[in-house]
């Protein structure tokens, strides 16, 4: 919840909306689909992967699905300290950009350094519209 004060100086609270909550998740998938058109079919950077021995290309289902469970982990952390503490927003928005910060280790595994800026550019994108 945001809180505003009015004239009397008492707080007021605004509920955040399931939608807007709801625009937020399919914003983070949107944005990191875009990011994926950009370097992948536009700027032709093979967005490939090593795990374990195999290499694996990161498709748009991948990225979509990436977007969507990072937009409801946060809305899911966010709404439990909106019921447990008066700085939900605040906590929250420290534990959104530290796990952003240690999500940039995954494109570490790209297989080549283009990949590997862009990888980071799309958490960075998908990060971006779920902490903004």
């Amino acid at each position: 919840m945001s809180v505003t004060t009015t004239a009397r100086t008492k707080p007021v609270r605004r509920p955040r909306t399931a939608l807007g909550r709801l625009l937020t998740v399919l914003a983070a998938a949107a944005s990191g689909l875009a990011g994926w058109v950009i370097a992948g079919p536009i700027g032709g950077i093979d967005l490939s992967v090593r795990q374990g021995g195999s290499v694996s290309a990161v498709g748009p289902a991948a990225v979509a699905v990436a977007g969507v469970v990072a937009g409801l982990a946060g809305w899911v952390a966010l709404a439990g300290l909106e019921r447990a503490t008066g700085r939900a927003r605040a906590v929250w928005t420290a534990i959104a950009v530290l796990t952003l910060a240690v999500s940039l280790v995954g494109p570490l595994a790209a297989t080549t350094v283009p990949a590997q800026v862009s990888l980071a550019g799309l958490h960075l994108i998908v990060g971006a519209a779920v902490i903004g």
